[in-house]
């Protein structure tokens, strides 16, 4: 014990937190019957943490080009060691980091945790969201495959139907007026370089406000009983983290990530093509409007309403 006191006086003298360590020692953590749900902002912190770290691995063979990307991955997943395990960790990590995400904010909205002075705190939260899925749809056309390449055709084509700005959405997007190199290799930046800058910073003052506001307590909930948040709620935390891990691990090793074929710019769309689970619902919803409504074509209604 004492060569660790010796390391924290001799980091202490040189760099002084004051404020700062003194919120982290006095910060607590709301108890009651809905406290589980505090646990969801760390779990979705975790997930994004390991979408990094394996992000950062495929990156060392990966190719963004539309005559290379495939097979990169394909060599990735056949002959990298491990490689397969990685993909597969980045992918179901993601699914599960949007999930966890938007559950976080959907018990934030049912808590009420929305209400003064935390206005700013669900706004900064719901950014993060829409980043995420910024992410998915950035990173699904990544492997260069058949369904990846057909779906951000579908999804790009819809970005083009929003009154206005639609067609020059879609010509950004894309890099042009077809699905093809320019498209993969700015999805390909924007996934590895403006996107993670921009969460970084929303992620960091996102986590401010909670570390200055403090958790918020639903009405309610009367009675003011709260813990320490360290270390009574951090080492619950650790074991909300190593479940998700272990969660993360299992589904990477029983249902590994697929590649498919390689993307035929010039093949037809194949039948059943369909976007990522949580994009599925606008999809979806797109099918359920006729081609008119009230004089306006369906397709805008449909994005209207879902935007």
């Amino acid at each position: 014990m004492a060569p660790f006191t010796r390391l924290r006086g001799y980091f202490a003298e040189r760099y002084p937190l004051g404020g700062l360590a003194d919120l982290a020692t006095h910060k607590t953590v709301p108890v009651h019957r809905h406290t589980v749900w505090y646990y969801l902002g760390g779990a979705t912190l975790l997930l994004i943490g390991i979408q990094i770290a394996s992000g950062v691995l495929l990156l060392l063979y990966y190719r963004p080009s539309a005559d290379g990307a495939f097979e990169s991955v394909k060599f990735i997943m056949t002959k990298v060691e491990f490689g397969w395990l990685v993909r597969s960790v980045h992918a179901w990590a993601a699914n599960l980091a949007i999930c966890s995400a938007f559950l976080h904010l959907v018990s934030t909205y049912f808590l009420k945790a929305y209400r003064p002075p935390r206005e700013l705190t669900w706004v900064s939260g719901a950014c993060l969201l829409y980043l995420l899925l910024g992410f998915g749809f950035t990173g699904y056309l990544l492997p260069w495959n058949t369904l990846a390449f057909f779906a951000t055709k579908v999804g790009t084509e819809i970005a083009g139907s929003v009154p206005g700005v639609g067609p020059l959405m879609r010509t950004f997007l894309r890099g042009g007026s077809e699905v093809g190199d320019a498209t993969l290799s700015r999805f390909f930046w924007l996934h590895i370089a403006v996107l993670p800058l921009t969460l970084l910073l929303a992620l960091g003052l996102h986590l401010v406000m909670v570390q200055v506001q403090g958790m918020s307590r639903p009405p309610s909930v009367r009675e003011e009983r709260a813990m320490p948040f360290f270390p009574n709620f951090f080492l619950r935390d650790l074991v909300a983290w190593s479940l998700m891990l272990g969660a993360v691990l299992a589904l990477s090793v029983y249902w590994p990530a697929t590649l498919g074929d390689k993307a035929d710019p010039f093949a037809p769309t194949p039948a059943g093509i369909q976007p990522e689970w949580y994009f599925l619902w606008m999809f979806q919803t797109l099918k359920l409007f006729p081609g008119h409504v009230f004089g306006i074509e369906g397709e805008l209604v449909a994005v209207g309403v879902t935007g």
